[in-house]
C-alpha cells in the first residue's frame, strides 16, 4: 500500500517493525493476565467441587458405617462373692397349733374363752353336761361296793375253812375251791374298781381344759350344742383350736438345687407385703435331711420370734435365705441367649467383635445366675442381647456419659 493510500485513510505508516511490536506486547500482557485469572479460577472451582464431594463422600460413609453399627451395654462377668441370697414363700404356722376336741360325750354347759384369747395352761374353756357318764359312774361305783362285800365274803370263808383244813373237817378239794372263790373276788374287785377310776376320769373331761398357752383361734360350739367323744367320726368336731404364737414356725420347701445351701443355725430374713419395710430375723432349726421324691423338695424349718405378736399364724411371707460363697461366675440373668444348642452368653473380645459362648446354669439367685463354665471373670457381656446377634458380628460399646460437674 503506498504512502497516498495510508494518507487517503488517515491511518499513518509504521515507521518500522520495531514499533509495532512494542505496540502489541501490552495487549499479550493482558491477555495471558486474564488467561491465568481464568485458569486459576477454574483450578480452584474443581478444587472446591471435589474437596465437597469427598466431604461429602466421608460423610456418607461415616453416617452408613454408624447406621450399621449395632450399639450395646455390656457388663463385667465377677466371681461369686457370697452373700447371694434367694427368696421362697412360705406360710407362718404356730409353734403348737392343736385342734381340742371332747374326750367324752355330752352336751355344751358353757364356753368360758372366745377367738383371741389368750390362755394360760389349765384354763377351764369350756363345760359339759354328761348325764349318761354321770349314771355309769354311780353304777360303776355301786359295783365297787359290791364285789367289795362278795371279797369280805370270800376272805372270811376261806379263812374259815384253812381251820377246818387243820382239824381234817373238810376236804383239800373244799378248801382249794374256797381259795379260789377268793382270789376271784379279788379280781372282781380290782375290775370293779378300774371301771370306777375310768368312768372318774372321763367325767372330769367335762371339763374342757388348755393343754398349753396360747391364743384361742377358733371356736366351734355354743351352749346346747351336743358334742361327741374323739376325733373321728362323721359327727366329731374340734371344740376349739389353740395356737403358741411365741415363737412361730415357717415351713420352706427348697428345691433341690438349693439343698445343699442352708445348714443348722443359719440366719434367715422374713417378710410380708403388708408390713414394708419390716425384716423379721430367724433362724434355721430344723431339716428334713432328705428329699421328697415326689416334689423334690427339702423341707426346712425356720423358728421365728414373735413376742409383740406383729406376725400373724396363717400369713403368707418370704423367707430369704443366704447362699454359701462360690468359686463360680456370677453374670445378670438377662445376659443369657437361650438357642436350640442350649444356653449361650454373647462375649465382646478386645477388637468389638461377639462370640457366642456356651455355659452350664447352675443356681438361680433371681436377678443374677451362676455360670458353671464357659466364661471367665472380667469377660464383657452383652446385656439383653438381640436373637439376630451371631458369632462375629461387630458391636459398638457407647462411651459413659460423664459426671454432671456439681454446681457452685
Amino acid at each position: 500500500m503506498s504512502e497516498n493510500r495510508h494518507s487517503s485513510l488517515g491511518i499513518h505508516a509504521p515507521s518500522g517493525a520495531p514499533k509495532s511490536s512494542a505496540a502489541r506486547d501490552p495487549m499479550y500482557r493482558r491477555a495471558r493476565i486474564f488467561a491465568l485469572v481464568l485458569l486459576t479460577l477454574l483450578l480452584l472451582g474443581a478444587a472446591v467441587t471435589v474437596g465437597s464431594r469427598y466431604a461429602r463422600s466421608r460423610d456418607l460413609r461415616e453416617t452408613t458405617d454408624a447406621q450399621s453399627r449395632n450399639f450395646v451395654t455390656t457388663t463385667t462377668a465377677r466371681p461369686g462373692q457370697g452373700g447371694e441370697t434367694f427368696s421362697q414363700p412360705a406360710t407362718l404356722q404356730g409353734f403348737i397349733e392343736s385342734p381340742i376336741y371332747a374326750r367324752t360325750a355330752g352336751y355344751v354347759l358353757r364356753w368360758n374363752r372366745d377367738i383371741g384369747a389368750h390362755v394360760v395352761k389349765g384354763d377351764v374353756l369350756a363345760e359339759l353336761d354328761t348325764p349318761e357318764v354321770d349314771q355309769q359312774l354311780a353304777q360303776a361305783t355301786a359295783a365297787r361296793e359290791q364285789a367289795a362285800s362278795s371279797l369280805e365274803l370270800a376272805r372270811s370263808s376261806a379263812e374259815r375253812w384253812e381251820h377246818l383244813r387243820e382239824r381234817d373237817a373238810v376236804s383239800q378239794q373244799e378248801l382249794d375251791e374256797r381259795r379260789s372263790a377268793f382270789a376271784q373276788a379279788q379280781a372282781n374287785l380290782a375290775a370293779a374298781e378300774a371301771n370306777m377310776h375310768r368312768l372318774r376320769e372321763l367325767e372330769g373331761f367335762k371339763h374342757i381344759l388348755a393343754p398349753f398357752t396360747g391364743v384361742v383361734t377358733r371356736r366351734n360350739i355354743d351352749v346346747g350344742d351336743l358334742v361327741d367323744a374323739g376325733s373321728s367320726g362323721g359327727a366329731a368336731r374340734a371344740l376349739f383350736t389353740l395356737s403358741q404364737t411365741d415363737p412361730l414356725r415357717v415351713y420352706v420347701y427348697l428345691p433341690q438345687t438349693y439343698a445343699s445351701l442352708v445348714k443348722l443355725g443359719q440366719a434367715v430374713s422374713i417378710t410380708q407385703s403388708e408390713l414394708p419395710g419390716q425384716v423379721f430375723r430367724g433362724t434355721i432349726s430344723n431339716t428334713a435331711g432328705a428329699i421328697d421324691t415326689a416334689t423334690r423338695t427339702l423341707q426346712i424349718e425356720v423358728r421365728l420370734p414373735n413376742a409383740d405378736g406383729r406376725l400373724l399364724p396363717g400369713a403368707y411371707v418370704d423367707v430369704v435365705l443366704p447362699a454359701v460363697a462360690a468359686t463360680s461366675i456370677v453374670a445378670p440373668s438377662n445376659s443369657l441367649l437361650f438357642r436350640p444348642e442350649g444356653p449361650r452368653v454373647a462375649v465382646i473380645d478386645g477388637g468389638g467383635k461377639v462370640r457366642l459362648q456356651a455355659v452350664a446354669l447352675g443356681r438361680d439367685f433371681g436377678q443374677t445366675i451362676e455360670l458353671l463354665s464357659g466364661v471367665q471373670a472380667g469377660d464383657q457381656l452383652i446385656l439383653n442381647p438381640a436373637d439376630s446377634l451371631a458369632d462375629g458380628d461387630v458391636v459398638s460399646v457407647p462411651a459413659p456419659a460423664p459426671a454432671a460437674k456439681p454446681k457452685a
